[in-house]
């Protein structure tokens, strides 16, 4: 049977975007193309360093340098986006003030995993308001996932939808919904932790280590946020990357990679913590420079609960 007439039923990104503002939808699909079609392009950048290093003092590799200019030209020019914030950028790129986005961007997530081979992506987040805002003035977060199979996640703030890249018999490609509404599953199965495990507070550690006596979790760390999140939005569980000895405030930036799958995360019934006493959501972060960092928790519910116990005791 023609693989044509298998996904005749399910429906494309196009269509879903329909119920949004005409101006939002056009941005995710924009986006969605962009994400699509420099995949052709990876090849020819998988090699080296650029020589460069960015704000961070981190080396540049070339596919990092490639993907964010392109994106960022990419985006500029649907002319629906004022502003740029992004991670490879030392200043954000300011366009058209009558443009009605901000975006933020992770433009190749998980770069480390790329000499390997194994899964990384790009995050997106997208705000109406000029930064600084929180992580509820967001109006939609969207990623994309290079790995086995080539997936987007978006949400608008009602709900989280899950689409797959599908190749058609005569060379052409889109986006099909996947999974619809998506929610972390009850049980959670998997648990990831970033950072050396010598530098995490010990009651991280003991809450760790009860993950797999208690809750006969598995660990799951793939070095991309993207691949580690989507693994908790499928099967449920739980990952940070936390606050340490040598990094206080955590290795994850507040903008551009956490409040946006933080929002994902929420939308599909999960819970966040920035790891303050206050026990708050990194959803209610904020911080006037945009590229600060900030420890991340996430996961299901019960299990941020009881996290946050756990480092109280």
């Amino acid at each position: 049977m023609r693989t044509d007439v298998i996904f005749m039923d399910m429906p494309t990104l196009e269509t879903h975007l329909k119920p949004l503002p005409k101006d939002l939808a056009q941005l995710i699909l924009a986006f969605s193309q962009i994400s699509m079609d420099m995949q052709s392009q990876f090849p020819k950048y998988l090699s080296g360093a650029s020589g460069d290093r960015n704000k961070y003092g981190e080396a540049v590799a070339k596919l990092d340098k490639w993907a964010n200019g392109h994106l960022c030209d990419s985006l500029i020019q649907t002319g629906l986006v004022r502003t740029i914030h992004s991670e490879e950028l030392g200043e954000p790129i300011y366009h058209n003030d009558t443009s009605p986005f901000v975006v933020t961007l992770d433009p190749l997530d998980g770069s480390s995993n790329i000499v390997t081979n194994n899964s990384f992506g790009i995050i997106m987040g997208i705000y109406r308001d000029d930064l600084p805002k929180t992580g509820r003035k967001l109006t939609a977060a969207v990623y994309k996932l290079y790995g086995p199979v080539n997936t987007l996640v978006y949400s608008a703030g009602m709900g989280v939808h899950e689409f797959v890249k599908h190749y058609y018999s005569d060379g052409s490609a889109e986006f099909l919904l996947l999974n619809e509404n998506m929610k972390l599953p009850k049980k959670g199965e998997v648990f990831g932790i970033g950072a050396d495990p010598l530098s995490w507070n010990p009651r991280l550690m003991t809450y760790a280590k009860d993950l797999f006596r208690h809750e006969k979790m598995k660990v799951r760390y793939c070095g991309s946020f993207v691949g580690d999140f989507s693994q908790v939005l499928h099967k449920g569980g739980f990952f940070s990357y936390p606050s340490t000895s040598k990094d206080p405030d955590g290795k994850f930036r507040l903008y551009y990679e956490c409040i946006p799958l933080g929002f994902l995360c929420e939308e599909a019934g999960g819970a966040t913590w920035d790891g303050s006493a206050s026990g708050n959501s990194v959803l209610d972060r904020i911080d006037n420079d945009v590229d600060a960092r900030t420890p991340l928790y996430l996961g299901n519910k019960e299990l941020i609960e009881k996290l946050k116990k756990a480092m109280k005791a």
